[in-house]
């Protein structure tokens, strides 16, 4: 088979190409030393600087591009704007390379936030050139790959700053050249012929019948890696577009869109655990975003020894694992999901207090390593529990909504807090707001979950008493029951 068939009819070559734009667009050695290196002699900027000005910028960009992007990406069929990130990449680190300056930084952010927001692409790309059939096997692989390589990519940095004292500049480098190589590789992805909403016309002459949606496959719960929950909610109707014409048929779509995200978000079950996914997200983002500060807080980089890429390599291997543990609990998470959820954000929650209270650097990597991996077992959990009342389509509707809503959540506190323009707190009392604030607010989020799950267990128990009833007690109580009846 030459590489044309194998780009119209395998799977294989493109999964290929995607993982191999994966790895290297996300092996960053210098990625865990970013704020050691903008106020070290390479950039010569402060703290203050670097927290109230330079990284906001990051989060309202990467706000203000999302849901166009997201758009777009459908629009012109994810190739174009995974070409996109490559250059955001390569843009990103040619200013942290060369350039000097806050607006040069400010704009180094900018870019930085259009990688973050044109991620999308890189995660819908694979459903639109490979058959249904495969969509588990390819989506492991390449989600894998990046938790592979972001290890890889913080052990590495770690182990040239710790062994061989190699300066934080070449560390960029070396990440330059990585990003280099992603974008060079993303030129040889085949071009989809069709996308989740805005090409799906191009597809209904019968190749869409070979890739019906994964979620409504008969053999796709039983074979998925991950359990699914099982759950007693009636599903919503699969995502279906109207009969239009051509001149209309883009205006049509986000119509559709809008309607189908309303009949999503009016179904309780879905707004509840897309209302966790946000808050919770929103308050992870903001703690990810600003815990190298607080590490620098506790133990300055020029004055001691920092282990930033093996804290973040050992957190991304935990968040691994926990995440993949989930699909060998076999439990009812419809039923015990929310008392998960509670549990876990409890843990969250003391994570961040004893950041924000410990004055020892490796009692705050603890805390840290023990926040990140219960945070991303909580949100498997969540897109478990959100993707298995949805289509792919209206998943990915709900997932671009969800994140977006964070970020506006994440917008708004930055503004207030981190922004010069709003309280401009200094970086000690920034962190003690963040860590502090976001530890009491996980623990709201988990007294409201712990109290939803006693009361859902409750309700379902007195509904059905047998329900939590081990199988061999009620064999025994229907044995009792025939003894009893035989001795009437």
């Amino acid at each position: 088979m030459n590489c044309q068939e194998m780009q119209n009819s395998g799977w294989i070559f493109p999964t290929s190409i995607l993982c191999i734009y994966g790895f290297f667009s996300m092996m960053k050695p210098s990625e865990p030393f970013l704020i050691p290196y903008l106020a070290g002699p390479d950039k010569n900027l402060t703290i203050d600087e670097v927290t109230h000005h330079i990284l906001p910028v990051w989060t309202y960009s990467y706000l203000a591009l999302l849901f166009p992007v997201f758009l777009i990406t459908d629009y012109v069929r994810y190739k174009p704007v995974i070409i996109l990130q490559g250059v955001s990449f390569i843009a990103t680190w040619l200013l942290l390379l060369f350039a000097r300056g806050m607006p040069a930084m400010q704009l180094m952010e900018f870019f930085y936030g259009l990688v973050t927001a044109t991620e999308v692409a890189y995660y819908a790309y694979i459903y639109s050139v490979v058959n249904a059939n495969y969509y588990q096997k390819v989506t492991g692989y390449c989600r894998s790959i990046t938790l592979v390589a972001s290890t890889m990519g913080s052990l590495l940095g770690q182990l040239l700053v710790s062994l061989a004292h190699v300066p934080y500049f070449y560390l960029n480098a070396i990440t330059l050249t990585s990003v280099s190589v992603a974008f060079i590789s993303s030129y040889f992805l085949p071009m989809p012929q069709r996308s989740m909403f805005f090409h799906r016309r191009s597809s209904q002459d019968g190749s869409d019948k070979d890739s019906p949606n994964v979620m409504n496959q008969p053999n796709y719960q039983q074979n998925k890696c991950i359990a699914m929950p099982s759950v007693n909610s009636q599903n919503l109707p699969e995502y279906q577009l109207p009969q239009i014409q051509n001149q209309n048929y883009s205006l049509a779509v986000l119509l559709h869109l809008c309607k189908d995200l309303k009949e999503c978000y009016t179904t309780k079950k879905l707004l509840y655990w897309s209302v966790w996914w946000a808050l919770a997200t929103a308050g992870f983002n903001q703690v990810l975003n600003y815990v190298q500060a607080l590490w620098d807080a506790k133990a300055p980089s020029q004055n001691s020894d920092i282990y930033n890429g093996a804290v973040e390599a050992i957190a991304t291997f935990l968040s691994s694992l926990t995440s993949l543990a989930v699909g060998y609990v076999k439990i009812n998470w419809d039923l015990t999901g929310e008392m998960a959820l509670g549990i876990f954000s409890a843990l969250d929650a003391g994570s961040l207090f004893l950041m924000h209270f410990t004055k020892n650097i490796w009692a705050c990597y603890a805390g840290y390593l023990i926040f990140k991996a219960c945070f991303m077992l909580l949100i498997t959990i969540a897109t478990f529990q959100i993707a298995v009342n949805l289509g792919m389509e209206r998943y990915a509707l709900m997932f671009g909504f969800n994140n977006f809503v964070a970020l506006l959540i994440q917008t708004i506190v930055t503004v207030i807090v981190v922004d010069s323009r709003g309280l401009g707190l200094d970086i000690e009392i920034q962190a003690s707001w963040i860590f502090l604030i976001y530890g009491s607010y996980f623990a709201v989020i988990a007294g409201i979950f712990l109290c939803r799950s006693m009361y859902t267990i409750i309700t379902i128990k007195c509904k059905n008493p047998n329900l939590t009833k081990h199988p061999k007690e009620l064999k025994s109580e229907e044995l009792n029951a025939e003894d009893y009846g035989t001795r009437l």
